[in-house]
């Protein structure tokens, strides 16, 4: 087979799909090192602030499974760079917003424009190459998520530094406008309406139910209002939950109650009007297909562990290794860019290998990469963390592209809108899952370590003796002065202390990192039931 060479207006579209999905990616964590100055500048509480990271993560959950629907609804141009205008829009707003509430509102706007940007620029960039490269395709994707979310501290860190940390807003314009431009003049409207079922005669493909039209009459499905408030309510609810669960005390708060109950009554009852409905808003039918079970569960799996690391990791060099905000951001930037490097030849891997063996192979690269984290402790070196992500790196290349290629490559249409969706809405709950477990085990093994450790700090143990005096003895008078302290055995305590805690948060890191690795491993499981796509021959060249 002859290599596929992309002409200048697919290449554009490509440019295009993944402006959109960095703009998206980056937002949601690039407020996170800017909370500080927010909070100091709008005279805002952590928890008030943290509203302005929540309500987009929630409103873009929302959006996520829908986008697909949506662009059939609207027409994909029209939603497409209607979305990107509006979340550039919100944007601004958002730099230039007066006070907490204005924020917080421009925010959740905010998310709502970005939940389109990702799985229909995903489903943009698939329809530019043919099926045998849709490891490719996965691969260009690949590179804005990956890459997205180790940028946006790292930017934000830079731009909150230098400029204010409405620069992080407002920096979006440009970019927005640029994005905006060419997906007006380049993306054509495939999808906005689609065949009527009524007149569709099933045919067999592997075991799977497909449906084709037998003419092609064109009429736009009307909407699914109960599907959609279902929807809404159920996802909402849970991402609310997921976020705030642990700074609301979990099931303390009536919050989070009544949220619990809303998800558990409103997602049961949208999986039984989705499946009844003439015209759903999302097809839970494609769940049939084991490319989509399969891929949906290891994404979410994939999803727990990135956001789980990149969530723990800054907390362990910040508390541990005193790194700043900007130096973590700068040591995870060798990682992005390895897996950048890597994925579109993982892409290209797929057309010779099965691409069941490049994800098993990318699963053992990342369990290798979690076990490196169960062995930092209070000593670790720059050079242990940058050897650990750059594993994390190798293996998130295999992982991302095959897992996407396997899946995506076997759907085109409105159909394939609508898996983009449901892959990245399963990546997105899967770490809100993670981040949220991994606050709930800190805490409760923080609790206990220090009930372990602090029984064995006693004067009459000869060790605890012996370094307490070690302590006093080094204590100059300008340290003294520096921490607050008028004696070198107040210093020595407080030193002591202070190692204490450390010891306290390696023992509970190592914890949390040895529950991932179990957990992670799971995601073998559903690889077993994993079907490579008839055109990967993964035993002929195709060269």
């Amino acid at each position: 087979m002859n290599d596929f060479k992309l002409n200048r207006t697919q290449i554009l579209i490509i440019f295009t799909a993944v402006l959109a999905s960095l703009l998206e990616i980056i937002d949601t964590s690039i407020v996170n090192v800017a909370i500080p100055s927010m909070m100091g500048n709008l005279g805002a509480t952590l928890e008030d602030i943290s509203w302005v990271v929540s309500g987009y993560i929630v409103a873009n959950a929302i959006v996520l499974p829908i986008a697909g629907w949506l662009g059939m609804q609207i027409g994909r141009k029209k939603y497409y760079v209607g979305c990107i205008l509006l979340f550039t829009l919100t944007s601004v707003c958002c730099g230039f917003a007066p006070n907490l509430l204005t924020l917080s509102i421009f925010r959740v706007l905010q998310g709502l424009a970005g939940g389109a940007l990702l799985p229909t620029s995903q489903a943009l960039i698939q329809e530019q190459f043919p099926r045998e490269k849709a490891g490719m395709a996965s691969a260009i994707f690949g590179m804005g998520v990956i890459i997205g979310p180790t940028l946006g501290p790292t930017l934000g860190g830079y731009l909150t530094d230098h400029f204010g940390w409405r620069m992080i807003f407002n920096i979006n314009l440009p970019l927005g406008l640029l994005a905006a431009f060419f997906a007006y003049t380049l993306v054509g409207d495939i999808g906005e309406k689609i065949e009527d079922p009524r007149i569709r005669k099933e045919k067999k493909n592997d075991g799977i139910e497909l449906v084709a039209p037998e003419k092609p009459i064109k009429v736009r499905t009307p909407i699914d209002v109960y599907g959609l408030v279902l929807l809404i309510v159920g996802i909402g609810s849970l991402q609310f939950l997921l976020e705030r669960g642990q700074a609301d005390g979990w099931f303390d708060s009536v919050g989070i109650r009544i949220c619990a109950l809303l998800s558990l009554v409103a997602l049961p009852s949208f999986v039984w009007w989705e499946l009844k409905v003439a015209y759903p808003i999302i097809n839970l039918r494609l769940f049939k297909h084991p490319a989509v079970r399969s891929g949906t569960a290891m994404m979410l799996a994939l999803g727990m562990m990135l956001y789980s690391t990149v969530f723990i990791l800054p907390i362990f060099m910040n508390n541990v290794m005193g790194y700043t905000a900007t130096q973590t951001g700068l040591i995870f930037i060798p990682s992005a860019l390895l897996s950048g490097f890597m994925m579109p030849i993982a892409g290209k891997l797929m057309r010779k290998v099965d691409p069941r063996a490049l994800i098993f192979f990318g699963m053992i690269t990342i369990e290798v990469f979690l076990y490196l984290l169960s062995s930092f402790n209070p000593g670790t070196t720059d050079q242990q963390v940058f050897r650990a992500l750059l594993v994390r790196g190798l293996g998130l290349a295999f992982l991302f592209v095959p897992i996407q290629g396997v899946v995506m490559g076997q759907f085109s249409g409105a159909e394939l809108g609508q898996v983009a969706g449901l892959m990245n809405l399963l990546r997105q709950i899967g770490g809100s899952i993670g981040i949220a477990t991994l606050s709930t085990l800190m805490q409760t093994y923080n609790a206990r370590n220090y009930s372990n450790l602090i029984s064995k700090i006693s004067l009459l143990n000869p060790v605890v003796y012996f370094q307490l005096s070690a302590m006093q003895a080094s204590m100059l008078s300008k340290f003294q002065n520096s921490i607050g302290d008028a004696t070198s055995s107040s210093a020595g305590i407080r030193l002591m202390a202070y190692r204490l805690q450390k010891q306290i948060f390696c023992l509970s890191f190592t914890q949390i990192i040895w529950v991932l690795l179990i957990a992670f491993g799971l995601a073998l499981i559903p690889l077993k039931f994993v079907k490579p796509p008839k055109f990967i021959n993964t035993k002929t060249d195709l060269h």
